[in-house]
């Protein structure tokens, strides 16, 4: 009987272990052809993030409008729409799809919101606030660099929303010195086409 036991508490262990690593470590995702991590979600999930990420970009906007306007207030305000979201905000179902490491991300980006929303009501510094700013930005250009989303279709099948066609398709072309132009001057020479 004891032996019994044992067996039945290593397979529960293995089981156990396998559906932590398939929900909490690795997700939906997969290698995509560009060489990132394609999240696959339901059309919905999808847009639940990139509204995430809307709400991210309409604060950065808020931060850098209000911190060069010296309204450390309305920084606080900006920066405290991205912050942590309440639990339960975001369905257990979504949270099981996304690899830890995106959920890592996610989670240090919306404290660094927090943080930055702490430090410019306590601090009132508008050069820490742009520094906070410009560090929290690297999350949003490791996590773009690193993942993409993508949706299934009834059939079961991936298919990616932003692949290589469809950016080839909404460019924007800076010029090469477009980083090392001076502040003053203006920026005519970029292209956009969609």
């Amino acid at each position: 009987m004891c032996r019994f036991c044992w067996i039945l508490v290593a397979v529960l262990l293995v089981a156990t272990g396998t559906l932590v690593g398939k929900f909490i470590i690795l997700g939906e995702a997969q290698l995509a052809a560009d060489g990132r991590t394609a999240i696959i979600l339901e059309p919905a999930e999808r847009d639940l993030i990139l509204a995430e990420m809307r709400v991210f970009l309409g604060s950065v906007q808020g931060i850098l409008i209000s911190a060069n306007s010296d309204d450390m207030q309305t920084v606080v305000e900006a920066a405290g729409k991205s912050g942590m979201p309440p639990p339960g905000q975001v369905p257990d179902a979504l949270v099981g799809k996304l690899p830890l490491s995106f959920k890592t991300l996610g989670f240090d980006t919306h404290k660094r919101f927090d943080q930055l929303a702490l430090d410019a009501e306590q601090l009132g510094d508008k050069a820490h606030t742009l520094e906070q700013l410009g560090e929290l930005m690297n999350n949003c250009i490791a996590c773009h660099a690193q993942y993409r989303l993508e949706t299934v279709t009834a059939a079961g099948e991936s298919v990616t929303r932003f692949g290589s066609a469809r950016l080839a398709e909404n460019t924007v072309a800076y010029p090469s010195n477009y980083r090392n132009r001076p502040k003053n001057s203006p920026s005519n020479s970029h292209t956009i086409r969609k």
